[in-house]
């Protein structure tokens, strides 16, 4: 049916955006693990353990995948109310034609968001952790 095929439609958007998303925080933390080398030679250094330096990059990429769905989550409710107004103007609906998200949904989107974050952010968390704290501290 039509309905079928606009709600596939929409899932593969939102698939590319999810997986485009998940790429760039994985290259960005690649990229912070690289410029942090030293930094993390020497949390390293005075003690800090492994899974420690993981959890901090961890807890960075979800940060960074929140705040990807909260400006996604603006954006989205802004593009659905005006196209609830536009679609109640063009077809002169006496009700009206509103854009509702719950509370559980937001909340859920977001708690998602987060979650794509931190998982993207694995393996560059996995490879700072993984960093010797010598050859860390010795690169330029």
């Amino acid at each position: 049916t039509v309905r079928w095929g606009v709600q596939a439609f929409l899932a593969g958007i939102a698939g590319s955006a999810i997986r485009g998303g998940g790429i760039g925080v994985m290259n960005t933390m690649y990229t912070a693990v690289l410029e942090r080398t030293r930094e993390i030679g020497v949390m390293k250094a005075v003690g800090a353990r492994d899974s420690q330096v993981l959890l901090m990059f961890l807890y960075e990429s979800g940060l960074m995948g929140l705040a990807g769905g909260i400006l996604g989550l603006l954006v989205g409710l802004g593009v659905a109310m005006a196209a609830a107004s536009l679609v109640s103007r063009i077809f002169q609906m006496e009700g009206g034609f509103s854009a509702v998200a719950s509370p559980g949904l937001i909340l859920g989107a977001l708690a998602f968001s987060f979650a794509i974050g931190a998982i993207s952010g694995l393996l560059p968390a996995r490879r700072a952790a993984a960093l010797p704290p010598v050859e860390a501290l010795r690169y330029e």
